[in-house]
């Protein structure tokens, strides 16, 4: 069932969601050469212990997953996609980085990720990064009531697909609120004009998630968490949770 949020409730979305802006930037600042994976998640669980927040990934088991989740930021590195866990493997020079957190705070839940290039970068991988970037924005731009679902995930898919990436197939975004993952999902391609009808109070996180090398292919790793592309070409993540208003769309983790 969805749920719509009323317009008190989106504001205090957005005290979940300016926890997640602020522990995100916190760690991009933090995230150096040298810097280890684990440290990263530190310095998020710092962002959450000064604010009284919660966890919303520490200890969540989907059933895709063997394990429940272990710490309270993903971090991805290189051909890693999504979900990957902050072990003690330290960054390296030119290392492509997705970093994505979620917290709850009196219950509401906000979601956002990140990508960036630790030290050097390519400009493959800036350009990379710039195209889930661009993907999500037009996602965003698409979700206004009256417009369906698939406005939505055909504008994701256009930019990807028009500048020759890939997808995780069966991987996407989904309705937040009192719970991290709600109804509807949010898939990162369709058909405009199919699926859903999107109404004032939807409260969705959309999140591209972009490989080099048009593929769509990805695996489960070893932990049973992190999903890596088939052919170990790079990977970029970017997710923002955003409220659907009269006045369109609003951004919760800005």
């Amino acid at each position: 069932m969805v749920e719509l949020k009323t317009p008190a409730e989106i504001q205090a979305m957005r005290e979940a969601g300016r926890v997640v802006a602020e522990a995100l930037a916190a760690v991009k600042a933090a995230a150096a050469v040298g810097t280890t994976l684990a440290e990263l998640d530190e310095v998020a669980q710092g962002v959450l212990a000064a604010h009284g927040a919660g966890s919303s990934f520490q200890h969540y088991h989907p059933q895709f997953a063997p394990t429940p989740f272990p710490a309270v930021l993903c971090t991805s590195v290189n051909d890693a996609i999504v979900h990957g866990i902050p072990h003690r493997t330290a960054l390296r020079d030119g290392d492509l980085l997705s970093i994505d957190f979620g917290a709850h705070v009196r219950g509401w839940h906000g979601d956002s990720a990140m990508s960036f290039v630790v030290g050097t970068a390519s400009q493959d991988d800036l350009d990379l990064i710039e195209t889930a970037e661009r993907a999500l924005a037009a996602g965003i731009a698409a979700a206004v009531p009256g417009n369906r679902m698939g406005d939505i995930t055909h504008a994701i898919g256009t930019v990807v697909r028009a500048g020759g990436y890939g997808m995780p197939e069966d991987f996407g975004g989904h309705g937040i609120g009192r719970s991290m993952h709600e109804s509807p999902s949010v898939p990162n391609e369709g058909k405009a004009g199919r699926g859903y009808r999107l109404r004032e109070g939807l409260v969705i996180a959309i999140e591209p998630m972009v490989h080099q090398g048009g593929s769509d292919k990805y695996y489960a790793d070893d932990d049973g968490w992190t999903l890596r592309t088939s052919d170990g070409s790079r990977a970029a993540h970017a997710e923002h949770t955003i409220a659907i208003t009269a006045d369109g769309p609003v951004i919760l983790t800005a």
